[in-house]
């Protein structure tokens, strides 16, 4: 019989798309109120994998990374998730949304995307929420999967979760040590 255990906790992270003139300071500014300090931001780059989110958003879209300082259980992806579609409402005009904000979590093993789109390779996990597993981590690299978003699957991307992952496991590692 398998032991029944707690997993590590994980480390947070958001990506964001949005317009370039929407008020990402501000929602930044609110994220970490409710979920605590970002310890990580990363650059802006151009979001040019999908025309997914252009009829509702716009052309010209950018994508950023941001992750927190705070680890949290995978559970608390479900809250996040729910927290994070009311903060999409409040920065939409009517039903347009000018920011898109995917909370997801690194941990040792792989990389988690929260989302409300149910499908085949997404457990549920509550209060609407779905897993999506978006890579996998193995001989040392994140590594794709047949669904994995065109975003997250590119070169550049996989190299910034690998060092965010470094940055995660050596928080553990501190954790531990306490």
């Amino acid at each position: 019989m398998s032991q029944l255990k707690e997993p590590n906790v994980v480390k947070l992270f958001m990506g964001l798309i949005y317009q370039p003139d929407s008020a990402i300071k501000e929602l930044t500014g609110m994220l970490e109120e409710k979920l605590g300090k970002i310890d990580f931001v990363g650059d802006e780059i151009f979001f040019n994998h999908s025309e997914y989110y252009e009829k509702e958003m716009g052309d010209g879209l950018l994508r950023k990374i941001i992750t927190f300082e705070k680890l949290i259980r995978r559970t608390d992806i479900v809250e996040i998730k729910t927290f994070t579609n009311k903060l999409e409402e409040v920065f939409s005009y009517g039903e347009d949304r000018t920011i898109n904000i995917d909370p997801g979590y690194i941990a040792q093993e792989h990389l988690i995307l929260a989302t409300g789109k149910g499908f085949s390779h997404r457990p549920y996990l509550g209060n609407g929420v779905y897993a999506d597993l978006a890579l996998i981590y193995k001989g040392n690299e994140y590594r794709t999967l047949e669904w994995t978003y065109p975003d997250y699957g590119n070169t550049e991307m996989r190299k910034l979760f690998k060092d965010l992952r470094k940055q995660y496991v050596r928080q553990l590692e501190k954790e531990s040590n306490i």
